[in-house]
């Protein structure tokens, strides 16, 4: 099966013919116009001003956003891509730059989202020779190899317009991901005539028959199944809830699958209403998800549990050792396995007023147990449209949100995935709210992790990015202190000196207020929701009151 893009990404299918002369670096932002970019989250510097004059030279298609870090041009390419399903751009200098671009780029591997980084290299001439050019390192093409999908040396114009289009192909084909292109100091500059950077073509395997047969014939004998969802369902959720309601499977999603089947339905499960049901289960079907929950954080896995696993992606058939491996896009295999099943006869249990008690359960339990984070998640829920954005942290608060925080479509809830990497928070929200300008986008953070990227706060004044940054503020990398505390009584660390963050957001020209309690947090939200500067809401939470949230995310702690 061949087709041009994924029905997100609205690349267009026009030629481009170049009459005149270009640079290697226009060649390559005509490359970008050509694939529908229509954002780069950029720092210049002398490898790569070329780079920036052609896409100064673009501005009226291109947005540059210039953001205060080079590892947060990465992160707002991270949040552009992950709430769009689009390409994500950022460009960064080479060596130190790359270095500090990584944690995104890394980010963006584990959460399987298509971001291309453009960076320089020094000059063609002292590649490999190690004098000690400026920005030198031993071997930054494999550096780049290991944080991303495909990484490219580009030496010769000819090649720019077929490298680009190569590279953003990698990116979206399959499992998504981030790929990079340097481009020597001297290369860049270079003229070269181009008569064509249109988009490749981007083909998803065909489903086999013989694969759908054997997992319709294992459904039928489940009394149980479940549904198990992750970042690769997320453009199928007509398909997957087909799927659940001729199953009578609830659909469980932790991070990246939130949103697919949406927590409102009765089939919607967060993980904490999964784990309710799985000591039940006997068939899962894996649809885009690594299945982290079973492998190491629900504490009473089986995972003898006889499986179907739905991925695009081979190497995790491997991984997961399925009964039944379905190599295949997500909507495309559920559909021909909902086909299968309605033509096999099979009959429909209805368990949606099973399903709804269990929900009900968990959910009477979550604002029990968890306090004060679900009074506050709640605030949070009513303060955010449906069609609003959450970006989650690696902070307390933000796992609480895998479960207890209601999410209605995919790509609604943005995450850190398996990296937790901290500190991307607040820049990912800045790179959503590029994409999405007239949406609320609620960033979720600590202490700790706001301040890694506090000073992008002049980057959300400068470029009108009104996102809304609601701060928990422990005095502590809380997680850490608190798991400290628990297994050796005391902490080695943890605590923080921090500044009045209202006033650090006022002098930044942004907007800074305290909420003491989720009535006023859901009033500074709601109040925040239409400005074009950020608004920073500062929630005191001193760490005696918080309650951890692992209950549901790790096999060892009760």
């Amino acid at each position: 099966m061949t087709i041009t893009a994924p029905s997100s990404h609205p690349i267009t299918e026009t030629r481009h013919p170049i009459a005149t002369p270009r640079t290697t670096a226009e060649v390559l932002v005509d490359g970008l116009v050509a694939h529908g970019v229509d954002t780069v989250f950029g720092i210049p510097g002398v490898q790569t001003y070329p780079l920036f004059e052609a896409l100064g030279n673009a501005s009226d298609t291109i947005d540059l956003i210039t953001p205060r870090h080079e590892q947060t041009c990465a992160y707002m390419a991270l949040g552009y891509a992950q709430s769009t399903g689009r390409l994500g751009v950022c460009s960064v200098v080479p060596g130190p730059g790359i270095l500090n671009a990584s944690a995104g780029l890394l980010t963006a591997m584990g959460t399987s989202t298509p971001v291309l980084a453009l960076t320089g290299e020094i000059p063609s001439d002292y590649l490999g020779r190690g004098f000690g050019h400026v920005h030198e390192m031993p071997d930054q093409l494999a550096t780049l190899r290991g944080v991303t999908k495909h990484a490219e040396l580009l030496l010769d114009p000819e090649n720019a317009a077929t490298v680009l289009a190569v590279s953003i192909r990698t990116a979206l084909q399959g499992r998504p991901g981030p790929t990079a292109i340097a481009t020597p100091w001297d290369v860049l500059p270079r003229q070269v005539r181009v008569d064509d950077v249109a988009p490749l073509e981007i083909s998803r395997p065909a489903v086999d028959s013989r694969d759908i047969d054997a997992a319709a014939a294992l459904i039928a004998t489940a009394r149980a199944p479940m549904i198990l969802v992750g970042g690769g369902a997320r453009e199928a959720g007509p398909q997957v809830r087909a799927l659940a309601e001729t199953c009578g499977a609830p659909v469980v999603a932790f991070r990246g699958g939130k949103g697919v089947v949406g927590d409102s339905s009765p089939y919607g499960f967060t993980c904490a209403d999964g784990l309710a049901r799985w000591p039940d289960t006997d068939l899962v079907i894996i649809v885009g998800s690594r299945a982290e929950l079973l492998w190491f954080r629900w504490p009473t896995p089986d995972v003898d549990v006889p499986r179907v696993v739905i991925d695009i992606d081979p190497a995790v058939h491997t991984r997961l050792h399925p009964t039944v491996a379905i190599t295949a896009d997500a909507r495309d295999a559920t559909a021909d396995l909902v086909d299968r099943l309605n033509a096999g006869g099979r009959q429909r249990v209805d368990r949606t007023t099973e399903f709804a008690a269990i929900k009900r359960r968990t959910r009477s339990e979550i604002t029990e147990w968890l306090q004060p984070h679900a009074d506050h998640l709640a605030a949070i829920r009513r303060a955010v449209p449906t069609d609003g954005y959450l970006v989650d942290e690696v902070s307390q608060m933000g796992f609480a949100a895998c479960f207890g925080f209601p999410v209605g479509a995919p790509r609604h809830f943005i995450t850190t995935g398996h990296q937790s990497t901290l500190g991307y928070g607040f820049p990912t929200a800045l790179g959503v709210k590029a994409a999405h300008r007239d949406s609320v986008v609620v960033s979720v953070t600590g202490d700790g992790g706001f301040q890694f990227a506090i000073a992008e706060l002049a980057t959300a004044v400068q470029y009108r990015l009104g996102v809304v940054v609601v701060v928990f503020d422990n005095a502590a990398f809380g997680n850490v202190k608190a798991d400290q505390i628990r297994r050796y009584g005391h902490a080695v660390g943890a605590d923080l000196h921090n500044p009045d963050f209202a006033a650090v957001a006022t002098a930044y020209g942004a907007q800074g207020v305290r909420a003491e309690s989720p009535e006023e947090l859901e009033a500074a939200i709601t109040a925040a929701a239409g400005r074009d500067v950020p608004t920073v809401v500062v929630v005191p939470m001193p760490l005696s009151t918080e309650i951890t949230p692992w209950r549901y995310l790790m096999r060892t702690t009760a």
